[in-house]
């Protein structure tokens, strides 16, 4: 295999651990604040919309607004959480910090440390998704059960949404250009994939669409473990969400090897 190839991607398979670890203890000095900030806005949103548009809406898919809301809430924060974490921290790491610069001079290959990143922004989507369903579950908007199903989508759900964002963290220039991902992509995928109402209430052209997006096979996934519901087609949308999460990984490796090894 080509150097600058093998370079790309990770060396074995604990090297990344490395990575994880070093971000986690950066982490653990501000952990309450960054716990707190992922879960103010989809908590705003479920309380907020929930409980005061959940008056009028009344009954959705059988069950109410909020419980309702609280499956694609869930979804949302992994989403959000896994995507700030790789678009801001991990830049702030490779470009502003040059910390990546510096493990490079270790044994750690680039993919080492793109899979350690990808591992990390997905355990903070891990962590935001699971206090929402806490906070759910306790409310009584979802079922005991269902946390031990849902937990292990978090993840997936959190690794696919971290790879994509670590495509556009290869391709950015500055920090100005990550509004161009939250606002063309990240919001506009908030309303099409069913988070805050059911897809069914879209045009057919965006139900269509909204079946290629990833936040909406998270959510397919999640919604129904949380009400104690069979999910259909379980392995279309987690083979969906594994292809989310691999492909980005190895394009975002070629383009960060030709950014910073070239």
């Amino acid at each position: 295999m080509d150097e600058g190839c093998a370079a790309a991607l990770p060396a074995n398979a604990f090297n990344w651990i490395a990575i994880w670890r070093r971000n986690y203890l950066a982490w653990k000095k501000v952990a309450l604040a960054s716990i707190v900030g992922s879960l103010a806005d989809p908590m705003i949103y479920l309380f907020g919309l929930g409980l005061g548009l959940g008056i009028i809406v009344g009954r959705v898919d059988g069950t109410t607004y909020v419980a309702f809301l609280a499956g694609g809430m869930v979804a949302t924060s992994a989403m959000t959480s896994a995507t700030f974490e790789t678009i801001y921290a991990a830049f702030t790491r490779m470009h502003a910090q040059r910390t990546w610069e510096a493990m490079l001079y270790t044994q750690m290959t680039l993919g080492d440390i793109i899979l350690g990143e990808l591992a990390w922004a997905a355990s903070k989507a891990f962590l935001a998704g699971t206090g929402i369903i806490i906070v759910a579950t306790v409310l009584g908007y979802a079922t005991w059960p269902s946390v031990v199903y849902v937990l292990p989508i978090i993840m997936l759900t959190g690794f696919a949404f971290a790879s994509l964002a670590m495509v556009v963290t290869a391709l950015a220039p500055s920090y100005e250009y990550f509004i161009f991902y939250q606002t063309l992509v990240l919001t506009p995928m908030l309303f099409l994939c069913g988070a805050v109402f059911p897809i069914t209430q879209l045009p057919q052209t965006f139900q269509q669409v909204a079946q290629f997006l990833p936040l909406a096979h998270a959510i397919d996934l999640i919604r129904p473990a949380m009400l104690g519901r069979p999910a259909s087609s379980m392995g279309l949308h987690i083979g969906a969400l594994c292809i989310y999460a691999l492909l980005p990984f190895f394009l975002s490796a070629a383009l960060l090897r030709r950014r910073l090894m070239s």
